[in-house]
Parts: C-alpha cells; sequence; structure tokens
C-alpha cells in the first residue's frame, strides 16, 4: 500500500479518535480501516494507538507519528507543486527575507536579475531572527542571514563579508583622524541593534569591542538608520555601519576601523528538504552583487558560541 496514503489513514484517524468517524470520512469500511492501521504499526514495529470498545488514544510513538506524517505530507505536496510549475513552465514566487540594512543597490540587482527568468521574487524586510522562524514554519523559501546564526535545518550558500566602521558626529575629535581604533572609542556608548534582532552578531560584536578596549559607558538599541542618526548627533553614543549611514546626514562621518576588526557576515540560507529550485543560484548572485562594492568579499562560514552580553552593559 502507498505509504503516504497509509499516512493519511492514520492522520484521519488521530484527528477523530474514533475509527466509525474516521472510517466515515475516508468513505471505507471500518473494519478495512483497522486492518490498514495495524498493518502500518506492523510495518513501524511500533504500536500507535491504545483502542477498547470505548476509546481510542494515541500513545507516545503515534503522537510522534503524526507529526512528522503532517510535515511529511506537506513536503510531498509542496513538492508534487514546484515539480509541476517546472514541468508546465509556470510562472513561480520565490520568498525572500532580507536584513533591514541590506543596500537599496543590492535589492535592486537581485529583482533586475531576476526578471529574466519566470519567478516572482517577493522580498520581506525582516530581522535575522525573524527569518529563522519563518524558514522553519516554510514561509519563506530563503533568507539572507546575519552571521553567526544558528542553522540548524538550513543550508547556506556562500557567505560575503563587509567591513565596518564608526559613524561619528563631524564635531568629535576623533572625526579629525583618517581612521580609528576601537580602543579609541572608549568613554563613548554604543548605538546597535536589538540583541533580539541577531543575537550571534550583536554578541561578537559587543565581545570584541570588550576585548579590544572599547566598554561603551551605555549601549543603545536603534533599528532605523534616522533613530541611529539622531543618537548619533545628540552625542547618545557611537555606531558601527559599512558607511551607507553618513551618507545620508553631513553633520556625522564615517571613519574605518583597522582591517578585520568589525564585519557584517551575510549567507543566503534556505531549508535542507525540497529547497525552491532557484536559491542556489540566488545565493550565488548575491555574493556577487555585494562584492560589487569593492570592499567586500566572500568568506566561509564559521559558527562562533554566543555569550549573552545584556548583563554586562546597561542598555536602553
Amino acid at each position: 500500500m502507498d505509504p503516504l496514503r497509509q499516512l493519511r489513514y492514520f492522520l484521519v484517524v488521530a484527528e477523530e479518535l474514533h475509527f466509525g468517524r474516521a472510517a466515515e470520512r475516508l468513505h471505507i469500511a471500518q473494519p478495512a480501516l483497522s486492518q490498514r492501521i495495524r498493518r502500518l504499526e506492523d510495518d513501524l514495529g511500533a504500536r500507535l494507538l491504545e483502542r477498547d470498545s470505548r476509546r481510542v488514544e494515541l500513545t507516545e510513538a503515534g503522537q510522534i507519528l503524526c507529526a512528522e506524517a503532517r510535515d511529511l505530507i506537506a513536503r510531498w505536496e509542496r513538492t508534487k507543486t514546484l515539480v509541476g510549475k517546472a514541468h508546465r513552465g509556470e510562472v513561480d514566487t520565490l520568498r525572500v527575507g532580507v536584513p533591514p540594512e541590506l543596500a537599496g543597490r543590492v535589492l535592486a540587482a537581485i529583482l533586475t536579475a531576476f526578471e529574466s527568468r519566470d519567478v516572482r521574487v517577493d522580498l520581506h524586510e525582516l530581522t535575522t531572527a525573524e527569518q529563522v522562524r519563518l524558514l522553519a514554519d516554510r514561509q519563506l523559501d530563503a533568507g539572507l542571514l546575519q552571521h553567526p546564526v544558528d542553522v540548524i535545518g538550513l543550508e547556506t550558500g556562500p557567505a560575503v563579508e563587509t567591513p565596518l566602521g564608526v559613524v561619528l558626529p563631524r564635531d568629535s575629535p576623533l572625526a579629525a583622524r583618517a581612521s580609528v581604533t576601537l580602543a579609541d572609542l572608549a568613554g563613548h556608548g554604543l548605538i546597535i541593534f536589538p540583541r533580539a534582532a541577531a543575537p550571534g552578531p550583536y554578541d561578537a560584536i559587543l565581545r570584541t569591542c570588550w576585548e579590544q578596549g572599547f566598554r561603551p559607558s551605555a549601549v543603545h538599541h536603534a533599528r532605523n538608520p534616522e533613530f541611529v542618526l539622531g543618537m548619533v548627533l545628540s552625542g547618545r553614543g557611537v555606531a558601527f555601519d559599512q558607511g551607507l549611514v553618513a551618507q545620508k546626514e553631513p553633520r556625522v562621518v564615517w571613519r574605518p576601523l583597522p582591517a578585520g576588526t568589525l564585519s557584517w557576515k551575510l549567507a543566503l540560507a534556505w531549508p535542507a528538504t525540497v529547497p525552491h529550485p532557484l536559491v542556489r543560484e540566488l545565493a550565488e548572485l548575491i555574493v556577487t552583487v555585494v562584492q560589487g562594492d569593492g570592499t567586500s568579499r566572500a568568506v566561509p562560514i564559521q559558527q562562533l558560541p554566543q555569550r549573552q552580553w545584556s548583563t554586562v552593559f546597561g542598555q536602553e
């Protein structure tokens, strides 16, 4: 018997917890349904249901199979849909999450590059943490994640690294320098994205600051670039950026850090099972586009241990 059909029969019984009602839903005789469930139990070597004349209950093994069966059937349906669309040459949608910090030129290049494909790229501005959740729920086909990040259950493409510098008020004494070090920032506050948005990069940045002599007097959280600018201009602290924020406001300047100090590391990730057929092509395209700025480069992905920093600094 078709294993997927067996699983579908089992799921109906698990939902009804009654063989008579389940048989009616499936339009088969109750004895035939009972026989098929017993055959499934024999195939798996486990008792899935506890049943007597008055009740039917799932065993622990049955509860596990119930969850796994729903996932298997959903994946099979998605596989059939993707294969069918590919065979018919139909337009498909590629749902992609991107971080709020991604440069506009990269977004435009992604959309332009895929105009010639029979696919519509549906971009969603999401934090790394939000993308990881949606990828797990199969609500995204791919996500451009900030690393380090837990990618269990995901496959990743090549990573691209962009060095970070410091955003300072133009009247700061440090603005007169061609470059600054983290130790030069001692005594300043730090404006950074909330830890919940991307815990791995957040911890890595604060760890590096601490190790290289910059222990912020306070840590302030900001998502929007305009809010970051306002905080810098008001003297609340400095911010780390690729150089894009400072271009928006003449009263601030961007100064580079020594090579290898801080960086953004981005890589496209997607579900390891039944991925969208175009995700690998998209991953390669993103690396090519981002490297076009002349400072970013392709790098291997390294998983870094995460450490909680919320109790180290006073934060807002």
